[in-house]
């Protein structure tokens, strides 16, 4: 029996909800066996890989939890970046970082404080489990960040290239977040209800509270501080406007 040195599978779809699968099985050096093989796959397996109903496939708890920890940790590498350079972004973690340099006080205490406001309205907007996951979420950035000078330092800095760094690490970080059913609480959890609400993205939501913000900071740090905080904002924004519009990838908030 001569061994087989070629498979084809190939395989086309006529209309939704079924597809055609054809197997040619070359052997030696000419066909010696032609099978093709014919089968409807159910509905349910288009409905499971169409984009438009993506949402209707959940992660599993094993794959929130390596998400949490992956964007959390992003997330807190992002604003190590911006504490280097003294820089600031929009949200509630712009506010903990300003208020952090002016008080003294560690930027962990401060960015969960800020947020504690927006968990309830997490839990009572979008649910216990994503007002939970926020929390955790929250919490662990919080705890991350005040501990990263004990892991990394940082002896030259570039304050463009921190708020770049900054801006891109957060972003990631908080997309990942979303896409598995959480946030970082604060403005996150506005900006969701927005979308939800009135189809408008994340992203332009989200820099338009971030200009806000930045624009109150003029009165308390340098222009220069200020025109870079707003390039690492841009880009933070930029990413979450690019990769987390209506109706692309849709993720259910609810209990």
């Amino acid at each position: 029996m001569n061994e087989i040195q070629y498979v084809s599978i190939i395989c086309f779809t006529p209309c939704k909800g079924f597809s055609t699968n054809i197997l040619l099985i070359f052997t030696g050096n000419q066909l010696n066996k032609f099978i093709i093989l014919l089968f409807l796959r159910p509905l349910f397996y288009w409905y499971k890989t169409d984009p438009l109903v993506m949402e209707k496939i959940k992660h599993t708890h094993k794959e929130d939890v390596i998400a949490i920890l992956t964007g959390t940790f992003l997330v807190s590498q992002g604003i190590f970046f911006l504490q280097a350079a003294q820089l600031l972004t929009g949200g509630t973690t712009g506010l903990a970082l300003l208020l952090s340099q002016m008080s003294g006080v560690g930027f962990g205490i401060l960015y969960f404080t800020c947020n504690l406001p927006f968990y309830a309205l997490a839990w009572q907007r979008f649910g216990k489990q994503f007002a939970l996951t926020s929390l955790i979420s929250g919490g662990l950035v919080s705890i991350m960040t005040d501990h990263l000078n004990m892991m990394i330092s940082v002896d030259h800095i570039n304050d463009i290239y921190c708020a770049i760094a900054g801006g891109l690490l957060m972003g990631l970080g908080m997309l990942i977040l979303f896409r598995h059913r959480s946030s970082l609480g604060g403005f996150n959890v506005l900006c969701l209800f927005i979308q939800e609400k009135f189809g408008i993205s994340v992203g332009k939501v989200q820099m338009a509270i971030d200009f806000c913000i930045l624009s109150a900071s003029f009165f308390f740090i340098t222009p220069w501080l200020l025109a870079v905080s707003v390039l690492g904002a841009v880009v933070l924004n930029i990413v979450l406007a690019m990769n987390h519009k209506p109706n692309r990838y849709i993720v259910t908030y609810g209990s």
